[in-house]
């Protein structure tokens, strides 16, 4: 594999400085030895500078070691993991410039300390080892991290979106008319992108169930799943869209199921993914509407089903955009957002997407940790597995929740949407959106003002190996976690009072 000049340059400054340590040799020994400059060996331990080959054979020599030996970009054992991050993609594809680091002082901390940076990073390894994180997944946790930090809202993408409305839909302000539509989408794909639609079956090709959609960019023909719902289909085609808009060439080829060479990949599916939503739930509208919503006396599920239904949007989307326009627009920061999913009949549950714009408590991915069964989202899945086994229900369901942290006190307002995943396997799915109940919350929904106590409350808490709540109905782990944090605090306290 090759390097970039300036990862060879760090090896090398590693590798030397490790050896001159080992054999106890300060740097203005080394550099008396070998008839260099304190400064010229301190830069070349650093990784600024690489030695002329008779600069490398006087180091050499300094230290009784072989040329070949120095020049190997072999490390030892203690900085192997430094190595092994050098070689990896890590540094070469992740544009560090995005989360504010320059990569010029990521490389001079690994040259300042480096067996401590290695014993860090190889913690950092063991952990994605035993946890069998995949390459994918670390990046979708880099990508997560990065909307957190610019609140999912990106103006540079709503600037392009708008461009493109005003373009090819413009519409009278405030009305919520869907010009973007599969029609147009697709005629814009063809005529502009010459993007032609074709349709494969999963029920003759049962290997490509899971997926929606599959682009092949050597035929330029974007095939699509004959069980999508026209909510479904609109998202793909305008997200399809805007990989051609926005001209983002390296892209993954799959939807939903990615697997990505890059995090550039996974970026630009980001990207065209929140183009798509913004051309289809046009910001100026949903600022209008979400006002009116928050300005009613009273709180009510129907109405905001109504509005998903407006939009002509899946649950999971609608909430998606929202996340973009409330803390840009209504201040409204202290949110996270969270997707179940539930197959009837079984008793687990899986978290299978998060987003925190809050900085406080909220339901992160657990391992080996069972969640609270009071969350409301997940209390909406089991009605509607109640309705459709009882009812033939086939709908969607909207409730609200006011929660209550048993250990914090902090108080959430959660809006949860469950609806059929997919019904061949008995599977939903419920989407949430939590929001903190503080003063900006209350200052712009008067509900909850005027109308709290309409709002069903419960108290809860995250998982049921740390819940001190004993008298839980809906317990399915005993509090062991608990019990091991109160008996080390005894511990402690016998301890202090051992005279």
């Amino acid at each position: 594999m090759n390097l970039p000049a300036d990862h060879i340059r760090l090896l090398f400054g590693l590798k030397m400085r490790q050896m001159r340590l080992d054999r106890g040799l300060s740097v203005s020994e080394l550099a008396q030895q070998s008839g260099l400059s304190v400064s010229y060996v301190t830069e070349i331990e650093k990784g600024r500078k690489y030695p002329k080959a008779d600069k490398i054979s006087a180091l050499a020599n300094a230290m009784q070691v072989d040329y070949d030996t120095l020049v190997s970009l072999k490390l030892s054992k203690k900085l192997e993991p430094i190595s092994d991050l050098l070689r990896s993609k890590f540094l070469t594809e992740i544009p560090l410039e995005l989360f504010g680091i320059d990569p010029s002082d990521l490389l001079e901390l690994l040259a300042e300390a480096p067996a401590k940076v290695s014993a860090m990073i190889r913690t950092f390894m063991d952990i994605a080892l035993s946890y069998n994180m995949s390459v994918e997944r670390l990046y979708l946790t880099m990508l997560r991290s990065y909307q957190e930090m610019h609140d999912n809202y990106f103006p540079e993408i709503e600037a392009e979106a708008e461009r493109f409305l005003n373009e090819f839909a413009p519409v009278a302000a405030h009305t919520t008319e869907q010009p973007v539509g599969e029609a147009l989408l697709t005629n814009l794909l063809k005529t502009r992108y010459d993007v032609h639609i074709e349709y494969f079956d999963p029920l003759s090709q049962p290997e490509l169930v899971s997926l929606r959609s599959v682009f092949r960019p050597e035929h330029r023909r974007l095939y699509l799943n004959v069980a999508l719902t026209s909510e479904q289909r609109s998202f793909i085609l305008a997200r399809e869209v805007g990989f051609q808009y926005l001209n983002l060439k390296n892209r993954p080829y799959t939807y939903s199921w990615v697997e990505a060479d890059s995090f550039e990949q996974i970026l630009n599916n980001y990207k065209a993914s929140y183009f798509a939503g913004a051309i289809l739930i046009r910001r100026d509208v949903l600022v209008s509407k979400l006002t009116e919503l928050f300005a009613r006396d009273t709180w009510s599920n129907d109405a905001f089903l109504q509005l998903i239904t407006e939009f002509g949007s899946t649950p999971e989307r609608f909430f998606y955009r929202l996340s973009n326009v409330l803390p840009s627009h209504f201040g409204i920061d202290q949110l996270f957002f969270y997707r179940f999913n539930h197959t009837a009949g079984q008793t687990s549950f899986q978290l299978t997407k998060e987003m925190h714009l809050s900085r406080q408590q909220g339901p992160r991915g657990i391992v080996d940790e069972h969640f609270c069964r009071r969350w409301i989202a997940w209390t909406i899945l089991q009605e509607l597995q109640s309705l459709q086994q009882t009812k033939g229900f086939d709908g969607t369901l909207c409730r609200a929740q006011l929660s209550e942290y048993a250990d914090s006190g902090l108080q959430y307002l959660i809006i949860s949407v469950a609806h059929p995943f997919q019904p061949q396997f008995q599977q939903n799915i419920s989407v949430s959106m939590c929001f903190a109940v503080n003063d900006a919350l209350k200052r712009k929904m008067k509900f909850m003002n005027t109308s709290p106590d309409e709002i069903p409350f419960r108290v809860v808490n995250e998982a049921c190996e740390r819940c001190g709540i004993f008298d839980c109905r809906e317990r399915v782990a005993a509090p062991v976690v608990l019990q091991k944090k109160r008996q080390f605090a005894g511990m402690k306290k016998a301890m202090e009072n051992l005279r």
